[in-house]
């Protein structure tokens, strides 16, 4: 259970209770922890957009384990406020503090419908899947009126290019239009993340989310739709939401969903100090005994950077997560087929028309 007493004193609505210092700025001041009881009695924070034009939107992926060749986020920071969010560190690139700051000061890339139309366009694009929120979330509040995603899946219905989308929000469903005429042609995955089924402790851990409850409803509509449709159970968290796998995995199976991925949390850069301050926080009881097997995940530490291990982690704990997720996988009938999405159809668009020849 959340330690009621503890979140009485959390800033409402917010993952992160603090800004830790940003790397990059080595002349920076800033109060990382409250000094009396006074300076919780705050106005809650407002969220700030800071509006970008772009340079480039579409990355390639070159870490070999994520599942993923290229990437594209029309917004960095996510106001969803994931205390795990391992995107948190990079908003230092811009500035910013991995803490508070990334989930109230969200960067909007307005132009980056504009952008992915020029990166099709280039002759040397050779047709790949392209997912969206490969960083951060897609689907945040903020999309409600700046519709960027729908723009930028319109575009990969133009040209014909594959998408894959991971959100945490019902907001997808807005475009069930046009995921559908992408789903024509083989064109889309979505897959929706569910860490758990405890409202509680997704208030805490992921407090701007769309709920348990309307995430399950977002695979249950888009299966319903013949919309190719997964979950991501991730990241698992020992001693925290590790043991509601099976309840997931099985929700999930219900819904409607065909595949399911995990993945251990770990705690890189700026993350480890501010997930460790909301961990003590939130779950005062058993915050040692969460962190020491995080660590037991990661070889003894939560700053795991070794390729494949720091997805999946290593040790006994580890070992089991993973050997319960394939268990369960089995017993509800995921993963049982493969994603093949459709590369052969793309067509490139210049000006809006299409070549003669």
């Amino acid at each position: 259970m959340i330690n009621q007493k503890a979140y009485d004193r959390f800033e409402k609505g917010r993952g992160a209770q603090y800004n830790p210092k940003n790397k990059f700025l080595k002349g920076e001041y800033v109060q990382e922890h409250v000094e009396a009881i006074d300076d919780w009695e705050q106005e809650e924070r407002q969220t700030e957009y800071i509006y970008d034009e772009s340079k480039t939107l579409v990355n390639t992926v070159t870490s070999p384990d994520v599942g993923m060749m290229f990437s594209a986020n029309p917004y960095q920071g996510c106001e969803h406020g994931c205390i795990y969010c391992y995107a948190r560190n990079s908003h230092e690139y811009w500035g910013y503090s991995a803490g508070v700051d990334f989930e109230s000061r969200i960067v909007v890339k307005k132009n980056a419908p504009a952008l992915l139309k020029k990166f099709f366009e280039n002759k040397n694009w050779e047709p790949a899947c392209i997912s969206l929120s490969g960083n951060t979330d897609c689907y945040q509040p903020i999309e409600r009126k700046m519709r960027i995603t729908r723009k930028l899946l319109e575009i990969c219905l133009d040209f014909r290019n594959p998408v894959g989308i991971l959100t945490k929000n019902a907001l997808v469903l807005r475009d069930l239009d046009v995921l559908q005429e992408l789903n024509k042609l083989n064109l889309v995955r979505v897959f929706s993340s569910i860490t758990s089924l405890d409202e509680d402790m997704r208030r805490v851990m992921e407090p701007r989310t769309a709920s348990y409850r309307s995430r399950l409803k977002v695979v249950e509509t888009l299966s319903k739709n013949g919309i190719p449709t997964g979950i991501m159970n991730a990241p698992l968290i020992p001693g925290l939401n590790d043991m509601h796998m099976h309840d997931v995995l099985k929700a999930a199976s219900e819904a409607g969903a065909k595949w399911a991925g995990y993945t251990v949390v770990r705690l890189n850069g700026a993350i480890g100090g501010i997930f460790h301050d909301w961990l003590h926080k939130a779950f005062p009881d058993r915050a040692e005994k969460v962190w020491n097997q995080v660590c037991a995940c990661h070889e003894g530490t939560v700053n795991d950077s070794r390729w494949g291990n720091r997805i999946t982690g290593d040790g006994k704990f580890a070992e089991l997560i993973r050997t319960q997720f394939h268990i369960y996988c089995k017993k509800f009938h995921l993963n049982e087929t493969h994603m093949e999405m459709n590369t052969k159809d793309f067509r490139r668009i210049r000006n809006g028309q299409l070549p003669l020849f």
